[in-house]
């Protein structure tokens, strides 16, 4: 795999995404008009009080290789759904991390939660993918995106009535995120073109996000201190992935770190 791992996955994306666009373009956007989504549902579901979960499915990172041998997206959302999900993340890239859009698909036909589509968005028609089968938002990766394409991708969603978690690495990002119009940002403490893991950014960046923007801490979330220290922080909500895939009951794992967190923050309010 290339060193510079975001490079090597966003060529394969804009590649596939190319291809199928050029196959199925005029039934995804038939299939997208009848499947509106409704556009804040995904930031209302975060900015509630309380412990807030983005519950990943996904069954290989670059990182870490294979996380479930096993992996049924649907039955892992449902579990999320009885474990007190806020939302479901469903992975859809295929080549570096196992996933496919019918995953997508599997996973709103048994749960209701918001739904993000986890992938590596940088065309038009990946956004009307997202909302052909039935997504509730997109990740959009500043690293990923020129200025005027991340501008552009937030309209699209909107126009879909998408909502866009945006996803910053260091505080260039972050400004850039916030001067294209973000309101949910993700700030993620794993660098994607080395997949070094950074847990200070969450305190370098968490305070500079303003009030009224959605705020999501990404990766690198184990404990029940982590998601109570970052609640105090300035964190919103939190997207977990990897801590459940490789737990041999994902919602339940997902429901006694949630019930720890909020323990947690209870008895820091109490000190």
């Amino acid at each position: 795999m290339s060193p510079d791992v975001l490079r090597a996955i966003v060529a394969s994306t804009r590649r596939s995404a190319d291809e199928r666009e050029r196959r199925s373009a005029v039934e995804v956007e038939t299939r997208a008009a009848a499947h509106r989504g409704h556009a804040g549902r995904l930031r209302a579901a975060l900015a509630a009080d309380g412990i807030r979960v983005i519950a990943e499915c996904k069954r290989r990172s670059p990182s870490r290789g294979i996380l479930r041998a096993s992996y049924d997206p649907a039955a892992i959302a449902a579990a999320y759904e009885r474990g007190g999900a806020a939302a479901i993340s469903v992975l859809t890239e295929p080549a570096f991390f196992d996933g496919a859009l019918d995953h997508l698909l599997q996973v709103r036909a048994r749960v209701k939660l918001p739904l993000l589509r986890k992938d590596f968005i940088v065309t038009r028609f990946q956004v009307i993918e997202a909302a052909a089968w039935g997504a509730d938002a997109v990740l959009l990766i500043v690293a990923a995106l020129t200025d005027e394409e991340l501008r552009a991708r937030l309209v699209d969603a909107g126009n879909l009535g998408l909502d866009a978690l945006v996803e910053v690495h260091d505080r260039d990002e972050l400004e850039r995120a916030l001067a294209a119009g973000a309101t949910l940002v993700g700030v993620n403490s794993r660098n994607l073109r080395t997949l070094e893991v950074r847990p200070e950014l969450f305190d370098e960046l968490g305070p500079s996000i303003p009030p009224g923007v959605v705020a999501v801490a990404e990766s690198g979330l184990r404990t029940a201190d982590d998601l109570a220290r970052l609640r105090r922080l300035r964190f919103d909500a939190f997207l977990v992935g990897e801590r459940f895939m490789t737990e041999a009951d994902p919602g339940a794992a997902l429901e006694h770190l949630t019930r720890a967190a909020a323990m947690k923050l209870t008895e820091g309010a109490r000190a």
